[in-house]
């Protein structure tokens, strides 16, 4: 059977799936971290600068969710939640497609392969990016990396990290991009090609 629309004024999964998202924003939002930027901030930064690079939707989706684990458990560092991409990935897997889950689930470990391919990555890294870096165990061994290159969806990894590390600007800045509020975001959120 097919799900109702708003003009039913029944709402449906792709609603409830909006509410969702919407109100761990609204929520857990305004925590910073110890970044420069709430996680708000932060993600509607990464998903503007997904955009504005010309990823796909499943992309700028994945940027504007990677830090959702952060919102499902209480932190465990004074960086949030240390394994917020295990988390977040399963949390984005029950809702949208692998195209979405799986970058955010990766991204933690994107942070760690980029520090064993690139030495001087780690220098790159904000203060809290370094402090978690400890914590989710440093630059990957080279089985790891080999295990990380073999995953499906290790380049989207990589972009959605790359988007991470630049959406820290304070305020809602992102380099001169227009940062949109995360209700801008929502024919995504709501997009069958992208939900589970």
């Amino acid at each position: 059977m097919p799900e109702k629309g708003a003009e039913t004024g029944v709402e449906t999964g792709a609603d409830r799936v909006v509410d969702e998202v919407l109100a761990l924003f609204a929520a857990h939002g305004h925590a910073t971290y110890s970044e420069r930027v709430t996680m708000e901030q932060h993600a509607r930064q990464a998903a503007a600068l997904a955009r504005a690079e010309g990823a796909d939707d499943a992309l700028v989706l994945a940027a504007l969710l990677h830090d959702v684990g952060h919102f499902l458990a209480e932190a465990d560092s004074e960086f949030g939640v240390t394994d917020h991409g295990t988390s977040g990935g399963a949390w984005v897997a029950e809702r949208f497609a692998d195209d979405v889950s799986e970058p955010v689930r990766l991204h933690v470990a994107a942070k760690r392969y980029r520090c064993f391919v690139d030495p001087g990555y780690e220098a790159e890294l904000s203060p809290a990016s370094i402090g978690t870096l400890r914590l989710q165990g440093g630059a990957m061994s080279a089985d790891e990396a080999a295990a990380f290159e073999a995953e499906p969806f290790a380049d989207a990894a990589l972009a959605v990290r790359g988007w991470d590390d630049g959406g820290k600007l304070a305020g809602d800045a992102a380099g001169g991009l227009e940062v949109p509020p995360v209700d801008h975001w929502r024919p995504l959120l709501v997009d069958p090609g992208l939900r589970r």
